[in-house]
């Protein structure tokens, strides 16, 4: 409600001593969430909590629910269906149409791809969340550079082009240089006598 997000059962890894072989209670309610390898150990590890995480984000990508009966067979888990289609390259079949815009599709293709390894059905093959909030965090701050954004009008960029590649500074007040895009159009010849 009013896009707060509410995560729980987050870090129900450190609750569980490890000599504890079953905690039927905690896990109650948390169909789709529950990391399969717990049904293999029934041991939740932190990066238990990452496939729950990656269950979360591929929710928010898609605007379906974890599990529902009310889909077709096939698409009734939402993290095997995510991952099938991902490996069929269809990814903006199943993309939230309200998420979905020209200017966030490579965003989205990397925030599913950081889901698809989060949901990976062995744990030690899944990011630590750590690496997960670094991924995250990348992709926030790519979308608010300005150089993030391609409608940029043409003038903008390239002026922020030729402030970032330093055109027009010389060494030396004698020899000029020019890197960046064209740099081959404006060739000047170095004095290499002088090097190392």
């Amino acid at each position: 409600e009013n896009y707060i997000a509410k995560v729980s059962d987050f870090g129900a890894s450190r609750l569980v001593p490890s000599n504890k072989a079953q905690i039927t209670t905690l896990v109650q309610g948390t169909l789709g969430y529950l990391d399969p390898e717990y049904f293999h150990t029934s041991q939740l590890t932190e990066k238990s909590d990452v496939y729950s995480f990656g269950v979360v984000l591929i929710e928010l990508l898609t605007g379906l629910e974890a599990i529902s009966f009310e889909r077709p067979e096939h698409e009734r888990n939402l993290c095997m269906y995510f991952v099938s289609v991902m490996k069929e390259e269809r990814l903006l079949d199943i993309i939230d149409k309200r998420v979905l815009n020209d200017k966030s599709i490579e965003q989205l293709k990397e925030a599913a791809n950081l889901a698809r390894r989060c949901v990976r059905l062995k744990g030690e093959e899944r990011p630590t969340m750590k690496e997960v909030a670094s991924e995250l965090e990348g992709l926030r701050t790519t979308q608010k550079h300005p150089w993030g954004i391609h409608d940029l009008p043409d003038e903008e960029t390239e002026y922020l082009l030729h402030d970032s590649y330093g055109c027009g500074t010389s060494y030396d007040g004698s020899t000029s240089f020019s890197v960046g895009p064209d740099s081959m159009k404006n060739q000047v010849p170095f004095d290499i006598d002088g090097a190392r």
